[in-house]
Parts: structure tokens; C-alpha cells; sequence
């Protein structure tokens, strides 16, 4: 089983998190862990 790396940078105070939220949400949905983290 291969590994997959994203590269995206972490959220902090200079990051607008609505943005980053943007950002990771389809990377979680293509591992599979979207409703690991939100719980649908």
C-alpha cells in the first residue's frame, strides 16, 4: 500500500481557517476520513 503526501500548510493565527477548512476537506474525502473527523 502506497503512503500519499499532501503538502499544505498548517493552520494558525495568520491562516484564515475557513480557508484551510476549504483546503483539507476534500483531501480528508479522497483518504476516507472525513467522517472520521466530522462525524457524518
Amino acid at each position: 500500500m502506497a503512503a500519499t503526501r499532501f503538502e499544505i500548510e498548517k493552520f494558525n493565527d495568520e491562516t484564515n481557517f475557513n480557508l484551510w477548512q476549504v483546503r483539507m476537506m476534500p483531501i480528508l474525502v479522497q483518504t476516507g476520513l472525513k467522517k472520521v473527523v466530522t462525524g457524518k
